[in-house]
């Protein structure tokens, strides 16, 4: 079978194209035949070594496609059942071996290409305005990279659920999606002072949660952002980690509040694995939530999905196909 896997810690020209044995499942496990492949931003974490992986490795997080083979004791699928899944690392491929229990049923109203799209940054979204801070009607919140992938599903989730949402961008164009998805604002980050842009359309109260995907570039801009016991989200590394800093700073900024989650922890059981997929397929099938797809790549072409990435030329989702 075709893969796609980093040779070693590096840039996008350490992937490469190989042929693999396809797998056989385990125990627990399933093989599915992948239609279409998720493109995250953890891929390229991973393949560079910020987030440590053994190499070789073929990357890749979540897919969607079709059972194809059961290991004993699966009764939660079986052959020929429409599947997605997210967190098995390896989706990079046409075929791939994943527990059984962290694959969720996908219904017929979603097609694979969504599903890929959308699982990861979906479920990610998910936890993020209903668990990890519970947006209410009226708030005003902000969102950085508000025309990526994840941010127009945040978007639109939380203008869902009644929320004012300013969003940075980074370009015109960028800036027109996040608008046409439901922001009330939009900063282009690279030519506005973001801080004081969002104390200026909150009355200089600041926002009482930021959604910052960003990292290492919007950091300050977050802190400056945020009002009296507002909360930090910091949930992605675009342009690289966050610095270092001082509990202090969160004390001099208004007794703030900064988490750093996971998805895995928040569906670390089936059970909340299954209540957030269902969460999320309801939001698209309900019209509420669009996914934008703006690239589609071979699999073959993982490195020039990983260079359009990084350079962040992709606007929404991106997917690749076997």
């Amino acid at each position: 079978m075709l893969a796609v896997r980093a040779r070693e810690a590096g840039g996008p020209d350490v992937l490469e194209a190989v042929e693999l044995e396809k797998p056989s499942p385990g125990p627990g496990q399933i093989v599915v035949q992948n239609k279409a492949i998720g493109l995250n931003f953890i891929d390229t974490y991973q393949r560079s070594g910020l987030y440590p992986v053994r190499f070789p490795a073929v990357l890749g997080q979540e897919a969607a496609g079709v059972v194809e083979a059961l290991g004993e004791g699966v009764t939660r699928f079986k052959v020929g059942d429409r599947v997605a899944y997210n967190g098995a690392m390896g989706a990079y491929a046409e075929y791939h071996r994943v527990s059984a229990d962290r694959a969720v049923a996908l219904p017929e109203s979603v097609s694979f290409e969504i599903a890929a799209a959308s699982l990861l940054k979906g479920m990610t979204v998910e936890f993020l305005v209903r668990r990890c801070h519970a947006v209410q009607a009226g708030e005003t919140i902000l969102v950085h990279a508000a025309a990526g992938g994840v941010g127009t599903l945040l978007v639109q989730w939380a203008k869902a659920l009644g929320a004012t949402v300013i969003g940075t961008v980074g370009s015109e164009a960028k800036a027109a999606l996040a608008r046409r998805l439901g922001c009330d604002h939009v900063i282009l980050y690279r030519h506005e002072d973001v801080g004081a842009r969002v104390r200026e359309i909150t009355g200089g109260a600041g926002v009482p949660v930021a959604y910052d995907s960003v990292g290492k570039d919007t950091f300050e801009a977050t802190l400056a952002s945020l009002r009296r016991r507002g909360l930090f989200v910091s949930f992605g590394n675009a342009s690289g980690a966050v610095p270092p800093f001082a509990p202090l700073r969160l004390m001099q900024g208004g007794s703030l509040f900064f988490t750093r989650p996971t998805l895995y922890d928040y569906t670390a059981t089936t059970a909340e694995l299954d209540e957030s997929a269902g969460q999320l397929f309801a939001m698209i099938a309900s019209g509420k939530l669009t996914i934008e797809i703006g690239q589609r790549f071979r699999l073959a072409e993982a490195r020039n999905a990983h260079e359009a990435l990084e350079s962040r030329a992709t606007i929404g989702a991106s997917v690749l196909l076997p």
